[in-house]
């Protein structure tokens, strides 16, 4: 189901970055210790209740003069777009400043619904302009402290009062993908490609695709949908050129998804966006194939070169296919479909359990974990929970001696050992005491 957006707007300084810890405080990923994926973050997706949304944080306006405000002002307003709820965080410990009433009127002017957020109630000092930001004219207030988390959960009550409750969609059997990327790397080309029929306007314009676009088609004899990334539903192309937030577009894609194509311009090269996007999808556990689009008359060398480049900027993904594609010219566009279908098997493989324990026992013996204070990490057996993506579940005897690095060394056995291309797992490690008692 497509979640509700939540953004959180305000001047600079009011706690915009504290609440949004606080409210993203479920959401732990090993992504967190992945280099260049997961910092300058702007969204989350949280999980209260019985709901999920959204959650962007933006920067804090200031209209004093300079480019990085202006800049900072047309990030808010993107956030303010795709929003379906805003929360505007103000602090009543200072009287209602210019910056306030700039930012209200910008509210106010979008329709959406708003919750002005009283931040840092310490003391009854905190209090002291509360009543002044009632004529800012909006209808819901609460106070709370992001940093001691009172009011949070009151917050979290309001947020979602008028969210349909989550529901995982489970009746839609067809195999779902979704492509991603920056803008104007050639998605609805390739879309078309695929489809074999230009069923989407394509334009050299960044942003053309203002909604996500989803397409039925066969292959193989069976149906499969395909959804090319929402656009920003902006007017002016300097929305357009705001390359974070077209993570937002990108994520209502992803949600939807099983496997999600990373399409990267050859010409254009490599951006941190694309990582980024890559780092989405592979948080939200779906299967990932590298597309190179626009590599119409390139060499083998050239192919090579770039495969390396890839490798190299994209070292927290080893194990994702690469293929080199031109919408333009339809070259091999039909590599991608048989790349889909395996990916696919991957992300639902189920392993049986001797053979998962024969996989862990032997790299276990072959690479002991490091001792640790005399103590050493020992792996009673392993047994797989779920699939989409595959989830391993290691019964140990210290959880707390699993370093980082022995992680990353069981998963790249794993993925020596049995066909995960493709795919994110999960490893969990849980005490054996805990689960005998």
């Amino acid at each position: 189901m497509k979640l509700k957006t939540v953004a959180l707007v305000g001047k600079p300084n009011v706690g915009k970055s504290t609440l949004f810890n606080k409210l993203a405080r479920e959401k732990i990923s090993i992504i967190e210790d992945t280099p260049g994926v997961t910092r300058d973050r702007i969204y989350r997706e949280v999980d209260y209740l019985d709901y999920k949304f959204n959650l962007i944080d933006t920067g804090g306006i200031d209209k004093s003069d300079g480019d990085f405000n202006d800049l900072i002002e047309i990030q808010v307003n993107i956030a303010i777009t795709e929003a379906d709820v805003i929360v505007f965080i103000v602090d009543s410990k200072e009287a209602i400043s210019e910056n306030d009433k700039y930012l209200a009127n910008i509210l106010h002017k979008s329709g959406k619904r708003v919750i002005v957020a009283f931040n840092k109630i310490d003391n009854k000092e905190s209090l002291v302009h509360k009543f002044d930001y009632y004529e800012l004219g909006f209808s819901e207030y609460i106070e709370i402290s992001a940093e001691h988390s009172v009011g949070i959960t009151e917050l979290l009550d309001m947020i979602v009062k008028d969210f349909p409750k989550y529901e995982k969609e489970d009746d839609d059997n067809r195999i779902k993908i979704s492509l991603i990327g920056r803008p104007n790397v050639g998605k609805s080309s390739l879309v078309n490609s695929i489809l074999g029929s230009d069923k989407l306007i394509v334009s050299d314009v960044a942003g053309t695709t203002r909604d996500a676009v989803d397409t039925v088609f066969r292959y193989n004899e069976s149906e499969f949908v395909i959804i090319d990334t929402a656009g920003m539903r902006k007017r002016g192309k300097i929305y357009e050129n705001i390359e974070k937030y077209s993570l937002l577009r990108s994520l209502k894609a992803i949600d939807r998804s099983d496997i999600c194509l990373l399409v990267i311009d050859y010409l254009d090269g490599i951006k941190e966006h694309d990582k980024h996007i890559a780092g989405i999808a592979l948080e939200k556990g779906k299967g990932l194939i590298i597309v190179v689009n626009k590599f119409d008359n390139g060499s083998e060398k050239e192919k090579n070169d770039f495969i390396k480049l890839i490798r190299s900027e994209f070292q927290f993904i080893p194990y994702v296919n690469i293929v080199f594609v031109s919408a333009l010219y339809k070259k091999r566009i039909h590599l991608i479909m048989p790349e889909v279908l395996k990916v696919y098997e991957n992300i639902n493989r189920r392993i049986q359990t001797s053979v998962l324990n024969e996989v862990i026992n032997d790299a276990y013996n072959l690479k002991l974990p490091p001792s640790y204070k005399g103590k050493r990490l020992k792996i009673y057996y392993v047994v797989e929970d779920d699939i989409r993506p595959p989830k391993f579940t290691f019964y140990v005897n210290n959880k707390n001696l699993v370093h980082f690095s022995y992680y990353r060394y069981l998963e790249n056995k794993l993925r020596e050992n049995i066909e995960l291309e493709g795919t994110p797992i999960i490893l969990k490690f849980k005490n054996r005491r805990d689960y005998d008692n």
